[in-house]
């Protein structure tokens, strides 16, 4: 499949808010090795992951997250904001999110939240919990309705909770790596959300599925 084919395939709808979720899990479903998304990667997974965030207007992501894979910000011709989930104020200035982006980075925190000042566009969306719904509404509104989420477990499943969720891409890496590692969505139980299965590529023994939410279009 040719670059082009595969943007195509993976594309953002237009003239939408659209929020695509994606993770890499252990065919037993593990979301991490030695407690890194890293340890499951592959050529093709990162290659679909880079263009994910080459089509997106924003990556958001939660505060543990970017601390456990060390985020950095964005350097690349086209710098793409880095949003990060915060209820707890985790975040420091010297974090390389902030000292090494070449665009500042959005912080979406709540009002209890004891931040320190930092180099950051900084969104209160709640006063003790982070109102997900208010979050996305602030990021449509400053243009970035394209919005590629990279995790973690426990904000993914908060975002489908609040049915935030619009399509999941999926990498399935042909390992077991048992252990006590979290699935890729973790948090309150909620009713079963049905989804379409829009793609399947094959790469070597790597499985890249694509799930849409089946009322969303």
């Amino acid at each position: 499949m040719t670059d082009t084919a595969l943007a195509s395939l993976y594309d953002y709808p237009p003239d939408r808010t659209w929020v695509t979720a994606n993770f890499v899990s252990s065919v037993d479903g593990a979301v991490s090795v030695d407690g890194r998304s890293a340890g499951l990667g592959s050529p093709a997974d990162r290659q679909v992951y880079l263009l994910g965030r080459e089509l997106a207007d924003v990556v958001l992501v939660g505060a543990a997250t970017v601390l456990i894979e060390g985020y950095r910000g964005a350097k690349r011709d086209r710098p793409l904001p880095i949003a990060v989930v915060t209820s707890r104020g985790s975040l420091t200035p010297d974090l390389p999110l902030f000292t090494d982006t070449a665009v500042p980075p959005i912080v979406i925190t709540t009002e209890a939240a004891k931040l320190p000042d930092l180099p950051a566009d900084v969104i209160i969306a709640g006063e003790t919990e982070v109102d997900l719904k208010v979050a996305v509404d602030a990021l449509a509104a400053r243009g970035l309705r394209k919005i590629n989420l990279e995790g973690g477990p426990r904000l993914f499943g908060s975002m489908v909770a609040e049915g935030l969720v619009d399509a999941l891409n999926l990498t399935v890496a042909p390992v077991l790596a048992v252990g006590d590692s979290s699935r890729i969505a973790h948090g309150a139980v909620i009713p079963p959300v049905d989804l379409a299965l829009a793609s399947v590529l094959r790469a070597d023994d790597v499985l890249l599925m694509r799930y849409q939410r089946r009322n969303s279009s």
